[in-house]
């Protein structure tokens, strides 16, 4: 071999050696928080919404999860089943928090679409070896009981289904305090997000082990 051609090679391999060991190292994984405005931060301030607070949380408890927030406002189970794939491609994650659903509630959707399009991106997630927690939602009872009591029930069965950890209700413990609401009363305000924060926090402690 030339002398040439052999002082490049073993260059070319110290080189690489040292890009190696000069590399960062990786995160225990990624949490993705696959939401609608509920959980993308509607009417708060940058950092207030509970995706933050729950980074905030992983941080103190000294773990290396990190979280991105793909939540996006006005998404349904559709919306979410349609750009899953290239979420899960982008950002690899360990965790799912799949927080939709209220959307297509709000706009008295079939619900028999919506827990196909649940049960389509928990596979989707699944097949990239990413767990899933769903996370509930009600509706008002002006919906009827009927279509109100099988909403609310599509998640506990598709959880179920799947079997994947279950929370009950996003806005569990204040749903009916109005002044943990802003003014359309849909949206929760900054103070209600630790909150919310907590009822995400036990199932997720729970998943990853975290005491």
């Amino acid at each position: 071999m030339p002398i040439r051609l052999q002082s490049l090679i073993v260059c070319l391999l110290v080189a690489l050696n040292i890009s190696l060991f000069a590399a960062p190292a990786t995160a225990a994984g990624t949490i993705l928080v696959f939401g609608d405005s509920l959980s993308a931060g509607y009417g708060l301030a940058r950092g207030e919404d509970w995706p933050q607070l729950l980074a905030q949380r992983l941080r103190q408890k000294k773990t290396d999860y990190t979280v991105v927030n793909a939540s996006i406002s006005g998404e349904t189970t559709q919306g979410g089943a349609n750009r899953i794939d290239n979420a899960l491609r982008s950002h690899r994650p360990a965790v799912v928090i799949l927080a939709l659903g209220a959307n297509d509630g709000l706009r008295g959707s079939d619900l028999n679409a919506m827990r196909r399009n649940l049960e389509r991106m928990i596979d989707a997630a699944q097949r990239v070896h990413a767990r899933v927690i769903v996370v509930g939602m009600r509706i008002p009872p002006n919906y009827g009981p009927s279509y109100t009591e099988k909403f609310q029930s599509t998640f506990r069965d598709v959880a179920r289904a799947r079997r994947v950890p279950l929370v009950p209700f996003l806005l569990e413990g204040f749903a009916d305090k109005r002044g943990y609401f802003l003014q359309d009363n849909l949206h929760p305000t900054a103070a209600a997000q630790p909150l919310i924060m907590e009822t995400l926090w036990k199932p997720l402690a729970t998943l990853l082990k975290i005491k």
